[in-house]
């Protein structure tokens, strides 16, 4: 290439798209919310079937501190509520209240005038194409984590 470097265009491309998101009229602004904030209303909305803390963790591999903070913040600011189970007293399932439905919402909406921008002037072709270049990308770091984890555990490559 032409010294371009794709991890730092993919990098600069996130960047953009989050101050797209963050800078637009967005329940982002109105709640000081976050991109990620965003994904895990996002994810509670899509959800089928009750989500628990440890869902979150593993969807976006994430540690259990983390994600207890991120609830906790979201709960504040009244976004989800944790609600009791009657098979497990310990557990407690995630949902949106009212006010997450309706920020999930403009967060939907918001994210399709984001999606349109983006994929402005691509044909249907050129951007099956490029989600399969990201897909296997994401695939060949995936390869190389195992590498690296296979390798920190001091087994042979």
């Amino acid at each position: 290439m032409d010294g371009r470097f794709i991890g730092i265009e993919l990098r600069s491309l996130n960047n953009a798209v989050r101050r797209y998101l963050e800078n637009s009229e967005s329940p982002l602004a109105e709640d000081k919310l976050t991109c990620s904030n965003a994904w895990i209303i996002g994810y509670l909305s899509r959800a089928h079937g009750d989500v628990y803390q440890r869902d979150l963790e593993e969807e976006f591999g994430v540690t259990r501190s983390t994600i207890s903070k991120v609830i906790m913040l979201l709960e504040k600011k009244g976004i989800i509520q944790r609600v009791s189970v009657p098979h497990d007293a310990r557990l407690k399932k995630l949902e949106l209240t009212e006010k997450g439905k309706e920020a999930a919402l403009k967060m939907a909406e918001n994210g399709a005038r984001m999606e349109a921008q983006l994929t402005k002037g691509f044909t249907d072709e050129e951007l099956l194409q490029l989600a399969d270049y990201m897909q296997r990308m994401r695939e060949n770091l995936g390869e190389k984590a195992e590498v690296i984890h296979n390798t920190d555990k001091g087994e042979e490559i």
